[in-house]
């Protein structure tokens, strides 16, 4: 019998970079006693992501962190949208190039992540925010 379950888990991130939330879906997805299906995980904002990436090296974290802020920096004399803060526009803009919602298999009540990935939150703005992210399961 197919069955959906969701939720909302707030991110308390501490400015720019990465922060793995991995464990916390795997968590709530064995809370749920689900067997095989889909989950998907949506962020409800436009100036952070979610990225699926290695876990195992924080230099990957760090080096994605600068390669964003180079791809797009701050202060771009082209921006319009600057009332926010120098950092807003190209958060927005890093979001875009990013993902807002992930979808990962589950099999066996798990995540068919493979070894080195790890789920993150990608938050793009340089002061700490309060992230809502959405967990939907449907499967049996």
């Amino acid at each position: 019998m197919i069955r959906q379950v969701q939720t909302t888990i707030t991110i308390q991130t501490k400015g720019l970079g990465l922060l793995e939330i991995t464990r916390t879906v795997a968590l709530w997805l064995q809370e749920q006693n689900v067997h095989m299906g889909l989950v998907t995980i949506f962020c409800r904002h436009t100036s952070a992501s979610l990225t699926i990436q290695e876990n195992a090296d924080p230099d990957v974290q760090q080096d994605l962190v600068a390669f964003f802020n180079r791809l797009v920096p701050e202060g771009a004399v082209w921006f319009q949208h600057t009332s926010e803060g120098p950092d807003d526009m190209p958060a927005h803009v890093k979001g875009a190039l990013t993902d807002v919602s992930l979808t990962i298999p589950v099999s066996g009540g798990r995540m068919t992540l493979g070894t080195w990935q790890g789920i993150y939150l990608f938050e793009h703005r340089r002061r700490p925010h309060h992230r809502d992210v959405v967990l939907h399961f449907v499967g049996e």
